[in-house]
């Protein structure tokens, strides 16, 4: 049975992060929570502390503020924006996941979930890059995750295999109950495929259901009027899953652009 996203105890909750790099604030007081079952997008331009959010949030970075909360046990599923396997590594794609998973029969199994189940007995740096996300989401399935989290899941991807590969993530999370925590800048495939989204620029600008977002001045002063009138539209006429009179959860939101 599916748990109510808006009840159920958070998977992770961090409050008022922070973190400084070089004489500037990558993250300034950050607090946001990933529920059960939900698919969180986390957007915004280049140099908005992305990364390091997902970093912290999973433990890879300490902040030098702040407070993160991850429930009991929590398993976590982690792709990271770059991948390079080295050249000089000569493994097949079945003995690379089998580094981190014993069970063959899981590995052929998840490989033919996500698309790649030919690949088992390729080498791994023969893989395009859109055969190489499949099997990096394989191997963060093989987890059994409660959370999978990725950072621009279509790295490497072109165009045509986006949003097919948008599709897949949210089928896994549907059929394996899992949360989706992402960071991405396909902005109409994405919004098409998430619960909520997350504006951050060093700080949360605004987050909402992505119709609520479309219309949000924080937004718009991020991606310009023309993005939100054009994401708008591809809502309209393309996403029915959410109520359009849904609000965002947002507070006011000043940039300095000296």
């Amino acid at each position: 049975m599916q748990q109510n996203v808006s009840s159920a105890a958070p998977l992770l909750a961090a409050q008022g992060l922070r973190k400084h790099y070089r004489g500037r604030d990558v993250l300034s007081g950050v607090s946001l929570s990933i529920a059960p079952r939900e698919l969180v997008t986390i957007i915004g331009p280049n140099g908005a502390g992305k990364t390091t959010l997902l970093k912290q949030l999973i433990g890879l970075e300490q902040p030098d503020a702040g407070t993160i909360t991850r429930a009991p046990n929590l398993t976590i599923g982690y792709i990271p924006q770059n991948f390079r396997p080295p050249l000089s590594m000569p493994i097949t794609v079945h003995d690379f996941l089998k580094l981190t998973h014993k069970d063959s029969g899981d590995i052929a199994s998840f490989c033919e979930q996500v698309g790649v189940g030919y690949t088992l007995q390729q080498p791994l740096s023969a893989l395009s890059g859109g055969e190489m996300r499949r099997v990096l989401l394989a191997r963060a399935m093989l987890r059994k995750p409660q959370l999978l989290v990725l950072d621009e899941p279509t790295a490497g991807v072109d165009v045509a295999g986006q949003g097919e590969l948008y599709q897949l993530i949210s089928k896994l999370s549907s059929e394996h109950g899992c949360a989706v925590l992402m960071v991405s800048h396909d902005l109409y495939v994405v919004m098409a495929r998430t619960t909520r989204v997350i504006c951050l620029n060093q700080h949360i600008c605004c987050e909402g259901t992505p119709e609520a977002i479309g219309s949000n001045p924080a937004f718009k002063e991020l991606f310009g009027d023309e993005l939100a009138k054009q994401l708008a539209m591809y809502h309209h006429h393309h996403d029915h899953t959410h109520s359009l009179h849904e609000a965002a959860d947002h507070t006011g939101c000043d940039h300095d652009h000296g």
